[in-house]
């Protein structure tokens, strides 16, 4: 039986805590509850809200989230396993999506929620999840709003800025109203979140995103020369994840104006948390499709369908990049959000996925093919601009025509940029095809032949080493390294030449592969270039 849950309400009609009553309590949803669970799990604070389709959402799904699906899962899996599998891992709950194919919930569904005791809610048709994402990121920028502030007129008007969803931007426009200054906030990357009476150069974005990698940042900073800015980190723990730019040098302002910002700044925080609470849910969205297209688990309708989701027609030829930066450069989240910069400022639509070693970037290419790598040489060159204490790579793999392509692409663009990270030099940027054969052989080979090759040669140095607390394997990558010249492997290793021989010798023995010929140096350093495309 359905039924409307009831909810406790602040200004605005807003609940003041995340909870599965209060997004059921908004009619703009038209959320139903088919299973309420035990007694107060709808009132039970939620943490966020979760999107999947994998039969195994369990190493995705944080605890206390609600997990919203359409379940296309139900061609891999059963609806008491994925049940299980989202209780295992601390749901709060699911959200069935109703869809023109399913257009009612799957009974076996709301029994095995039933019999887990898990919440299970239905979301009409014409209601997108990113609706109940919205809902969900007022409710908890509500929730972070101030008391104190909102006894305060300018502190009622942000409030009334943010609930609207105006954002920093209706920020500044309060401030521009009451204080004829020129505004601009700017996140740790150099991106511009919004901005009134000012239009940063990209040198002034660089120099202001800088100023906020410091401890602590400067509450002035030279922009250009000749315009001096007072800055205001926005953020509360930890290094500020943005700044509020006021264009005048802080002796010049008013002691009005100085609070004014401040409180501007606070109320800034609260959007930027926000913002970041629904980028979390979009990364996470992305990376279960890199997932997908990786595994080859998703079909080619539902690849489709999650590519839309980010204004990406699967239908247009599709470019697939892997940007990475050299070990200990830049964080994967930073040079994600000054990628998405990037596209934002060339208007082109794209999923951008952080991985632990590279950002993957699937957009839609309208330009000709042979475009793509210039485009993509301009923006590492902006990269490097950004960040300059750090060489970025571009892998690029696409155009594809369509999402059945797409593993293919992937799969080249993520190892030319594990080849450029890795080989250094002045190369930016490469399609796999630019870089030595092998590369390309070894990408396209089955991963179950690059283990059994890397097993057969690379475990028997291994073992050995451990056992012995030798350097075999460090002495084979040497000895290759120097184009297999035992004089030079040698000189390096600080070795006699007559020991370099004899580890050689050893490693001949292990692997069956004669490192005094041709054929057998090959089988070693492809073994050693296969280990490396399997590593993280």
């Amino acid at each position: 039986m359905r039924m409307r849950a009831q909810a406790s309400f602040r200004s605005g009609g807003m609940s003041t805590v995340l909870t599965i009553s209060g997004l059921v309590a908004l009619p703009r949803l038209g959320l139903s509850v088919l299973v309420p669970g035990p007694p107060g799990a709808l009132d039970a604070a939620i943490s966020w809200l979760h999107n999947t389709e994998l039969p195994d959402p369990s190493g995705y799904i944080g605890r206390a989230e609600l997990v919203l699906t359409n379940g296309l899962w139900q061609a891999g899996t059963t609806a008491r396993a994925f049940v299980g599998r989202c209780r295992a891992a601390g749901a709060a709950g699911v959200v069935f999506g109703l869809r023109d194919a399913t257009p009612a919930t799957p009974p076996e569904l709301v029994e095995a929620c039933r019999e887990a005791e898990l919440p299970l809610l239905q979301l009409p048709t014409e209601v997108p999840f990113t609706a109940v994402t919205h809902a969900a990121a007022d409710i908890l920028a509500a929730e972070r709003q101030s008391p104190l502030a909102a006894s305060l007129r300018r502190g009622t008007a942000f409030t009334d800025a943010l609930s609207s969803g105006a954002g920093a931007d209706g920020v500044l426009r309060i401030l521009r109203r009451e204080h004829e200054l020129p505004l601009a906030v700017v996140d740790r990357t150099g991106s511009v979140l919004a901005q009134r009476g000012a239009r940063l150069a990209p040198e002034a974005r660089v120099t202001a995103a800088t100023a906020l990698a410091r401890t602590p940042p400067p509450l002035e900073l030279t922009l250009v020369p000749g315009v001096t800015a007072t800055l205001l980190p926005i953020g509360t723990f930890g290094r500020p994840d943005a700044a509020l730019l006021c264009l005048r040098a802080a002796i010049a302002l008013t002691e009005e104006q100085q609070q004014a910002l401040s409180q501007a700044a606070h109320f800034l925080s609260m959007e930027i948390a926000r913002r970041q609470a629904v980028r979390a849910s979009e990364e996470r969205f992305a990376g279960e499709l890199v997932d997908m297209i990786t595994s080859g688990v998703g079909s080619r309708v539902d690849v489709a369908r999650r590519l839309g989701t980010f204004g990406i027609d699967p239908a247009q030829p599709l470019a697939v990049l892997a940007a990475a930066t050299a070990p200990g450069g830049v964080a994967t989240a930073d040079l994600a959000t000054a990628l998405r910069g990037l596209l934002a400022d060339h208007g082109v639509a794209a999923m951008v996925a952080t991985g632990s070693a590279d950002v993957v970037i699937v957009a839609a290419w309208r330009e000709p093919s042979e475009a793509l790598a210039p485009w993509c040489r301009r923006q590492a060159a902006a990269l490097g601009r950004r960040f300059t204490d750090a060489r970025a790579v571009i892998g690029v793999g696409g155009p594809a025509a369509g999402p059945d392509r797409l593993r293919t692409a992937l799969l080249e663009a993520r190892r030319a940029c594990q080849v450029l990270v890795r080989t250094g030099g002045g190369l930016a940027v490469a399609r796999l095809g630019d870089l030595p054969t092998y590369h390309v052989l070894l990408s396209r080979a089955d991963p179950q032949v690059l283990r059994q090759l890397v097993a057969a040669v690379l475990t028997p140095i291994r073992d050995h080493d451990a056992a012995h607390g030798g350097q075999l394997e460090a002495t084979l990558r040497v000895f290759l390294a120097h184009q297999a010249s035992p004089s030079g492997a040698a000189k390096t290793l600080h070795l006699h030449v007559n020991s370099l021989y004899k580890r050689l010798d050893r490693i001949s023995e292990l692997t069956g592969r004669d490192t005094a010929t041709l054929d057998g140096r090959l089988d070693l350093f492809l073994a050693l270039e296969a280990d490396a495309l399997s590593s993280p």
